[in-house]
């Protein structure tokens, strides 16, 4: 499997998407999602989440692999405190899966959800 971008051949030309691109789409999807607060570092070090918000860390939270046509995404995400893990990851999963497949018409072959912690307090935005 690579990171590499996913193309497709036409009778016009080739369509390349990068991987940036579907962790855009992917990260928009998940922020959709009830009790999703934010995206998480990929990387975390002492036990300590970092809430990644804003347009420009969107994607950090978030791996892409392309294998093929195909598609595995690691989403790192913090959720909200009170909310049931299973049910958010489970939407999270539904809903990053449609984006992709609809509006980037890939196949999606696995949408990984790696809850990164709990926030138990508002952020003012």
């Amino acid at each position: 499997m690579s990171k590499k971008a996913s193309a497709t051949k036409e009778n016009l030309g080739a369509i390349n998407i990068s991987p940036h691109a579907i962790a855009l789409v992917a990260g928009i999807a998940t922020l959709q999602c009830f009790g999703v607060v934010g995206m998480a570092s990929r990387n975390i070090q002492d036990g300590i989440s970092e809430l990644l918000t804003g347009k420009d860390n969107l994607t950090k939270g978030i791996e892409v692999i392309i294998d093929d046509d195909r598609v595995i995404v690691d989403l790192y995400i913090i959720v909200e405190y009170g909310v049931r893990i299973r049910e958010v990851a489970h939407n999270v999963i539904e809903n990053v899966k449609y984006a992709i497949e609809t509006q980037m018409g890939l196949q999606t072959l696995k949408v990984n959800v790696i809850v990164q912690g709990v926030r138990t307090e508002k952020i003012n935005s």
